[in-house]
């Protein structure tokens, strides 16, 4: 770039010119495209400038000019100025590049390419998918550039997966996403492929996509696939049972909580006794139990509620149990708590307005949030009054739960019982 065109890249007045060139060049236009630009923001020094180079004395005397005023602003056109400059179509691209202070990068270029990308995806997809069509539909809807490789391992591993369906006998997912990814975690339910693999099933099955953990693995078990049944377990604490089963005889001859993991609970089910049974969401909640010797059935479902988890609870609901349950008072607690409720008619027990007034003004230093529309008008109000969380930690909800003679006393008003999925 000569000094004379570094001078003009510089000076900043001339600034929204360039701008609107680079934004055209940008836009896919090359030089020899643009016949004029239109430039909002030009000062009066500017478009002053600009007239000197492409009016015409004839012009001037009659009060006609090349750079007329619009409503988008000042239109100037290109190939004149860059004769009036010196400038060629080559040079052009150099000066608003600097005047800018960043290349132009042509977007139709790019578009195009991603584009002939995503059409050779769709072309993968139905070579390696050709028995899933929603699926592939999905797949490929929003591909990019930088994701095209991590899509097609995805197609790869999924058309591997799925040609061998079901699985006889079973397999553990880790193992399938090992051999059929690289990778165990690959298929995990939580993550983005797990997703997918989730979806696929759903489709091969003709039905619905699941969302309870508990009908995830079951879509799977039915492909032959299984999932998370040894490591997720649930505590169950004073339960006593009637059967003389393995599961039946651990819970009777304990003296400490039990931990039962998902093949416990399918496999070989106790048959629980039906007492009420406490479910909390909390393990701190059984240590409690344990300090104060509390001779009340419990389970603990540590916080969100899981395959194992409502494997637990759908057998306490068939085989006749009350169940009670307990939750921290905030908004995933809530959610949970409502879960519980609607789904296994389980009466939600030290989750009201007299426990929050016993917890006083500060329950704990944690902000409330926002709270489930699920939630019962008046415990909301009575929350929001104190604005923090009130966990089952705090002696108020510990001595609510633990009190034998509150539990044994305590009128039961469960919601109407409705089975499980």
């Amino acid at each position: 770039m000569t000094a004379d065109h570094a001078l003009l890249a510089d000076d900043p007045e001339l600034a929204p010119l360039w701008q609107a060139i680079h934004d055209r060049l940008s836009a896919g236009s090359t030089p020899d495209d643009i016949a004029t630009v239109t430039v909002p923001g030009l000062t009066p020094g500017a478009v002053a400038a600009l007239k000197a180079w492409l009016d015409t004395s004839a012009q001037r005397r009659r009060g006609r000019t090349r750079v007329p005023h619009t409503d988008r602003g000042v239109k100037v056109p290109l190939p004149p100025l860059l004769d009036a400059l010196g400038l060629t179509p080559g040079t052009l691209q150099s000066l608003v590049e600097a005047a800018v202070g960043r290349a132009v990068v042509n977007r139709r270029h790019g578009r195009l390419a991603t584009v002939e990308l995503r059409q050779e995806l769709v072309r993968y997809a139905q070579e390696q998918l050709p028995h899933l069509p929603r699926l592939r539909a999905r797949l490929t809807s929003g591909a990019a550039e930088e994701t095209v490789p991590e899509m097609r391992r995805l197609i790869d591993a999924l058309a591997s997966l799925t040609r061998r369906l079901p699985h006889t006998p079973p397999r553990a997912l880790a193992k399938l996403a090992h051999d059929h990814a690289g990778d165990p975690h690959y298929f995990d339910p939580v993550t983005g492929p797990g997703q997918r693999l989730i979806t696929a099933l759903a489709e091969l099955a003709d039905r619905p996509e699941p969302t309870r953990p508990d009908h995830i693995r079951a879509l799977l078990a039915s492909h032959g696939i299984i999932a998370d049944r040894l490591s997720a377990t649930v505590l169950l604490h004073q339960v006593r049972a009637l059967g003389d089963g393995p599961i039946d005889r651990r819970l009777n001859e304990a003296t400490t909580p039990v931990a039962l993991n998902l093949l416990d609970l399918t496999r070989t089910p106790p048959r629980l006794a039906p007492h009420p049974l406490t479910v909390v969401e909390n393990p701190s909640v059984l240590e409690a139990a344990m300090e104060c010797a509390s001779p009340q059935p419990m389970a603990c479902t540590s916080g969100q509620l899981r395959a194992v988890d409502h494997a637990l609870l759908q057998l306490a609901f068939d085989q006749g149990v009350p169940l009670r349950y307990a939750g921290d008072l905030d908004a995933a607690g809530l959610h949970i708590a409502a879960t519980v409720q609607q789904t296994y008619g389980a009466v939600l027990v030290a989750m009201d307005t007299a426990l929050v007034r016993a917890a006083g003004d500060r329950p704990s230093v944690i902000p409330l949030g926002p709270l489930p529309s699920s939630c019962d008008p008046e415990l909301a109000a009575q929350l929001q009054e104190t604005g923090r969380v009130l966990y089952q930690e705090h002696d108020a909800v510990l001595m609510r739960l633990l009190d034998s003679q509150s539990s044994r006393g305590e009128t039961l008003h469960p919601a109407p019982r409705q089975a499980g999925e």
